[in-house]
């Protein structure tokens, strides 16, 4: 298995609340008990090491709606393994990482009020604007030498203004203050610049995708 997938696993179900991961020969299930989003397969093999049978047989097995599947290989090769019954998200995400060094946090952006807090091993970013209203927000979790960051959002009315690069930053500084030395994620398209820009390094594409029997996920699925 692919330790950056294990560490992504471990923090992610954490993060989220969710049921200790159920290992598997080619991976783990996670459940994590929301409508649309009962259950999880995480393959644990990244790029051309994950192969179509192997994928064709999880996905094979799964008739409930709502399952979803965590494949890190280009969605456009996954897509052509999976049935009409699957819905395919349009944008891939990608999985990263970053070393992280226990650095002081960054200066809070002038007007802003910053608010930190850990709870259940989770320690969580709060950015608020001037008037009071949510600008941006995130959270890591630290499972030892790794840290998952999560939820990272900047409200649409405050991007460009470098709010998401002090919530990565101060998230990562608090990390690695709890012993974390590398962090990792699992990122949208538009998220990966910013992580990029702040250095994190590219590992694997990944690909999410939901079983919807309903008929509508060959319709939506991207061409």
């Amino acid at each position: 298995m692919d330790e950056t997938v294990r560490a992504w696993v471990d923090g992610w179900v954490v993060s989220r609340g969710a049921a200790p991961p159920v290992a598997e020969p080619w991976g783990w299930t996670i459940d994590v008990g929301l409508y649309g989003h009962a259950t999880r397969h995480v393959f644990g093999t990244t790029g051309e090491g994950l192969d179509e049978t192997t994928v064709r047989k999880v996905a094979g097995a799964v008739t409930g709606d709502g399952v979803w599947l965590k494949a890190f290989r280009d969605p456009a090769v996954v897509a052509g393994w999976l049935g009409d019954d699957w819905w395919i998200d349009p944008e891939p995400g990608c999985l990263m990482t970053i070393p992280l060094t226990a650095g002081e946090p960054p200066d809070v952006p002038a007007g802003h009020r910053l608010r930190t807090w850990s709870r259940g091993g989770v320690t969580r970013v709060m950015l608020a604007a001037p008037d009071g209203s949510l600008a941006a927000r995130g959270q890591i979790t630290p499972t030892g030498d790794t840290a998952v960051a999560d939820r990272i959002e900047t409200a649409p009315e405050h991007r460009r203004k470098g709010l998401g690069s002090f919530v990565m930053r101060t998230l990562q500084s608090a990390a690695a203050r709890q012993g974390a030395r590398t962090g990792v994620l699992a990122g949208t398209p538009a998220g990966r610049g910013l992580y990029e820009a702040l250095g994190w390094e590219m590992r694997a594409w990944l690909t999410s995708a939901r079983h919807d029997s309903s008929g509508s996920a060959r319709a939506e699925r991207p061409a």
